[in-house]
C-alpha cells in the first residue's frame, strides 16, 4: 500500500480520467459552432449535451456493481476506447442524429472512468490520504477542462471541426494504452477501521442505495456539481462568447479559471476533510451558496459585469468541484468495502442529475426569452445574448435549493443512524464553533 507502484497505479488511472474530462467538455467549447454546423437551436444543442449526462448518471450504478465485481482497470480501458469511438464519430458526423449517438457514445465511455478511477484508490493506498486522493483525481482530471479550453479551442478555430475532433478521439487512444500498460487492480487490505457487514441482506446494491450516507452524499454531489457541470459542459462558454462577448482568447483565458479554482482548492478541501469528518456537509454549503451569492451579484450587475468580477466567479465554480467530490468521500465512509464502487457510483450521478437538468432548461429558457423579445418588437433574433443568459441562469438556484434541502434531510438522518450505532452525537455548527472559541480563549489571571 501506498508504494511507488501504486503512484504508477494512480497516476495512469487519473490520466484517463483527464482525457475523459476532456472528452466530456469539449462540445460545450463547440457549442456555438455546433449551432451553425447542424442549422439548430439553443435548445437542441442542449439536447444533445443532455443525452450524454443523462446516459452517464443513468449508468453510475451499474458501473459502480461492475467495479466492485469485474475491476477498474477493464472499465477504464473500455471508457477509453468507447470515447475514442464517439468522439471519431462526431468528428465526421454531418446531422444532428449523428451527433446524438457519437455523445451517447462518450456518455457511456466517460461514465466508466471516473467511479472506476475512485474505486480503484482503497486498493493501493490507505491512512489519512486517502480522503485526498479523491481530490487529486479531480484536480488532474480538470486539467482536460484546461486541454478543452486550450489547444482544442485552438485547434476548433484554426482547423475546424474535423480535425479538432479526430485529435480528441486519438487522446481517447492513447489513454486506453496507457491504462492497459499501467493500471492493475490491486489487492484491498482489511483495516480494522473497514465497516463490516454480516447479514447477507444488507450486502447488496438495495442496500447501499438505502444507506442514509450514500443518500447524503447523493444530496451533497447534486448541490455542488450541478454548476460545474452545467457550465464546464456546454453553457459556460457560450456565455463568455456570446453571452459577455469575449473573444475566444479572453473566454478560454476565464473559462480555464475553473480548473485554477478546482487546484487551488483540492488540497485545502482534502485537508479539511481529513481533519474534520463530521463538518462535510457544512463546507459543502458553505462553499456552494459562496459561489451562488457571487454569480448573484454577476446576474445582477448592470450594464455588463466587468472582468474581474466574471473571473472571481468562475474561479468559485471551480472550487465547487472538490466540494462536490466530498459526497463521494461522504459515501464511500459510510459502505463496507464490497460496497464501495456502488456507493460511489449513485452519489457521483448527483450532480450530473442536476446537471442535465439544468442544462436542458437553460436551452429551453434562452429560446423563451429569444422569442419573446422578438415578438415584443425586437428587430433580429439574439439567441445568446446576456439578458437571455440573465433570465436562464435563474434555473440552478431552483435546483440548488431542492439540493440543499435535500442535503439537510439526509444529513439529520446519517447523524441519528452514527450516534445509534456508534454514540458519536454531532451537535449544530454553531455549537461547535462555539465551544472551539471557547477553548481558544486564556484563561483569567486575577491581578
Amino acid at each position: 500500500m501506498n508504494s511507488l507502484r501504486a503512484w504508477l497505479v494512480f497516476g495512469g488511472a487519473a490520466f484517463a480520467y483527464l482525457v475523459g474530462v476532456l472528452q466530456r467538455t469539449s462540445f460545450g467549447v463547440a457549442g456555438v459552432d455546433a449551432t451553425d454546423r447542424f442549422a439548430v437551436n439553443a435548445a437542441v444543442i442542449s439536447t444533445v449535451a443532455v443525452v450524454q449526462i443523462v446516459v452517464y448518471a443513468m449508468l453510475q450504478i451499474p458501473v459502480g456493481v461492475l467495479a466492485d465485481r469485474i475491476g477498474a482497470p477493464v472499465l477504464i480501458v473500455a471508457g477509453a476506447v468507447v470515447m475514442a469511438v464517439g468522439q471519431g464519430l462526431l468528428a465526421v458526423s454531418g446531422g444532428i442524429g449523428v451527433a446524438v449517438v457519437a455523445r451517447v457514445l462518450v456518455g457511456i465511455g466517460d461514465a466508466a472512468t471516473f467511479v472506476s478511477v475512485i474505486r480503484l484508490l482503497p486498493s493501493w493506498f490507505s491512512g489519512r490520504i486517502l480522503p485526498q486522493l479523491s481530490q487529486w483525481v479531480g484536480m488532474t482530471g480538470q486539467l482536460g477542462q484546461i486541454v478543452s479550453a486550450f489547444p482544442f479551442a485552438l485547434l476548433l478555430h484554426l482547423q475546424g471541426w474535423t480535425p479538432a475532433f479526430l485529435a480528441a478521439a486519438a487522446a481517447s487512444a492513447l489513454a486506453a494504452v496507457v491504462a492497459l500498460a499501467v493500471v492493475r487492480r490491486g489487492t484491498p487490505a482489511v483495516t480494522t477501521s473497514e465497516l463490516r457487514v454480516v447479514d447477507p441482506a444488507e450486502r447488496g446494491l438495495r442496500a447501499s442505495v438505502t444507506r442514509p450516507g450514500t443518500q447524503l452524499g447523493f444530496w451533497a454531489h447534486l448541490l455542488a456539481g450541478t454548476v460545474p457541470t452545467m457550465l464546464g459542459i456546454l453553457w459556460g462558454y457560450p456565455f463568455l462568447t456570446a453571452g459577455l462577448g469575449y473573444d475566444p482568447a479572453t473566454a478560454s483565458g476565464v473559462f480555464t479559471l475553473m480548473v485554477v479554482g478546482t487546484l487551488v482548492s483540492g488540497p485545502i478541501v482534502g485537508l479539511l476533510i481529513a481533519r474534520h469528518p463530521l463538518r462535510r456537509s457544512d463546507l459543502v454549503l458553505a462553499i456552494t451558496w459562496g459561489m451562488f451569492a457571487i454569480w448573484a451579484v454577476v446576474l445582477l450587475w448592470q450594464p455588463a459585469p466587468p472582468l474581474w468580477l466574471v473571473s472571481i466567479f468562475f474561479l468559485s465554480v471551480g472550487v465547487c468541484g472538490p466540494a462536490s467530490l466530498i459526497g463521494l468521500d461522504v459515501a464511500r465512509s459510510s459502505n463496507p468495502r464490497h460496497a464501495h464502487g456502488s456507493a460511489t457510483g449513485i452519489a457521483n450521478s448527483g450532480g450530473f442529475v442536476g446537471g442535465f437538468v439544468t442544462m436542458l432548461l437553460v436551452g429551453v429558457v434562452l429560446d423563451l426569452s429569444d422569442g419573446w423579445r422578438v415578438a415584443a418588437g425586437s428587430s433580429s433574433s439574439a439567441l445568446y445574448s446576456l439578458e437571455g443568459f440573465r433570465v436562464a441562469f435563474l434555473v440552478p438556484y431552483l435546483v440548488a435549493v431542492v439540493g440543499t434541502v435535500g442535503l439537510l434531510w439526509k444529513r439529520r438522518h446519517t447523524r441519528r443512524r452514527l450516534y445509534e450505532e456508534e454514540g458519536i452525537l454531532v451537535a449544530p455548527l454553531w455549537v461547535a464553533l462555539f465551544r472551539a472559541r471557547g477553548r481558544k480563549r486564556p484563561p483569567r489571571v486575577r491581578e
